[in-house]
């Protein structure tokens, strides 16, 4: 078939390829904006999905395990990441959010409690298949000397998205359970709107580069081999990244994910009885997340000592815990604890994460290894969102509380003292330099 003729039958539309540079990286990292307003959208309405099919604690907690908050993404991700390695970035975001389509309308038309059940999970697999690869591709496509200020951009979408979502809830609200579906409908739009401009999206070029010696290789007879899921969890150099990323990144999101669907049912514990009080305590946090991730890690990420960075967020991000836990609760307390965890998540551990996940693994898994240490992180999330709910109901905030600062605390270790020197290197340079050569076919 000639060009021409492909022409003539495709509908119109950006051309792949043509879709580079920062539209790429935020077309990209717009995975973040949907997985993370899907979390709030569920956190906002779960109170009200309760009402109407007369759900336990127990079964808000299952859906909350089973959402893009936990399992749902944590299988996604091991369907997404091994297969991004294998078959290319673009692949992926060739359907993941056409699954995702079809999860968010089976919610905003959710008449039967399996409706909703069902849409939770197709959301939770789709951004678990998108969000790994989504950082792996902005790290690989951005210049070296700016890998921090692009893979933030990714982080400052995850920002965004709570931040508009719960704006939204929050002028809803009047609307009750109708609020909920609208937004539900505003993310199947957005997702809509970035899978129609990821049509034309560039392959990362790193992985094409692979992919040609692989082929050249293979055409001179020379023996190629896939390294897949197998090697990443067998070399010792892989397996000590993965204990360390999990050590950053599972610990910090197990908090992260409990907050991210239960904070409201936190704040109603804590003394803020109505929803747009809640609502609007997390939009100030999100808000905060937003600024923070711009002026803090994109623009310090690239130019600051990482380790410096990644400890002023985590100490930030216990203090606030703290803060909740052992001082009265007043309202003043709950913005200041707004205000000090949104810049802390600017700056923390999810952002440090996407980035040296990225760059401490060799191309040909690069991608496997952003799925498996999301999948741990979200199977971490769901366990303890199944008992969340009924935790916090039976004991309150202080216990609820001091699992959460005691995660922080390891996290915050973990991270000061086994970050990498990587800043400013380009991630061939930091291959060689942790594996002793390029690894290619």
């Amino acid at each position: 078939m000639t060009y021409r003729s492909r022409e003539t039958t495709l509908p119109t539309g950006p051309r792949p390829g043509s879709v580079r540079g920062w539209k790429a990286t935020i077309a990209v990292a717009m995975s973040n904006y949907i997985e993370a307003g899907s979390i709030i959208a569920l956190a906002t309405s779960l109170t009200l999905w309760q009402e109407y099919f007369g759900f336990s604690n127990w079964m808000v907690g299952l859906v909350a395990a089973v959402s893009a908050n936990a399992f749902g993404a944590a299988v996604g991700a091991m369907i997404g990441g091994p297969l991004g390695d294998r078959y290319g970035r673009k692949f992926i975001y060739t359907y993941d959010l056409i699954l995702y389509m079809v999860g968010t309308l089976l919610v905003v038309f959710a008449a039967q409690a399996w409706m909703l059940l069902l849409g939770v999970v197709l959301t939770g697999i789709a951004v678990g298949a998108g969000v790994p690869v989504a950082w792996t591709y902005i790290a690989e496509q951005a210049p070296h000397g700016k890998r921090a200020r692009h893979v933030g951009t990714a982080q400052l979408a995850w920002s965004l998205g709570p931040a508009v979502v719960f704006a939204i809830a929050t002028a809803l609200v009047p609307l009750g359970l109708l609020g909920t579906r609208i937004v539900f409908a505003h993310l199947f739009v957005i997702a809509f709107i970035t899978w129609w401009v990821r049509r034309g999206l560039a392959e990362s070029s790193i992985w094409t580069e692979q992919k040609k010696a692989r082929e050249a290789a293979a055409a001179q007879g020379t023996p190629v081999r896939h390294r897949g899921l197998r090697e990443l969890l067998s070399h010792p150099r892989n397996v000590k990244a993965l204990l360390f990323l999990i050590g950053v990144y599972a610990l910090w999101n197990t908090v992260a994910g409990q907050m991210g669907i239960f904070m409201p049912r936190v704040y109603q514990t804590a003394g803020v009885e109505s929803a747009a009080g809640q609502n609007l305590l997390q939009v100030l946090l999100w808000t905060m997340t937003v600024i923070a991730t711009y002026f803090g890690f994109m623009l310090l990420g690239d130019k600051l000592d990482r380790r410096l960075l990644y400890g002023i967020g985590a100490v930030l991000g216990i203090l606030a815990w703290v803060l909740l836990v052992f001082a009265h609760v007043t309202t003043p307390l709950l913005i200041l604890f707004a205000v000090t965890w949104g810049v802390a998540a600017g700056i923390g551990a999810q952002a440090f994460y996407a980035l040296w996940t990225a760059e401490m693994f060799a191309t040909p898994y690069r991608a496997s290894a952003q799925g498996v240490v999301f999948f741990v992180a979200r199977i971490a999330v769901g366990v303890l969102s199944y008992f969340f709910p009924t935790l916090l109901a039976a004991e309150g905030v202080p216990v609820v509380g001091g699992l959460m600062i005691a995660l922080l605390v390891g996290a915050a270790l973990i991270g000061v003292l086994g970050a990498p020197d990587t800043r400013g290197k380009s991630l061939e340079q930091i291959e060689v330099e942790r594996y002793g050569e390029r690894v290619g076919s």
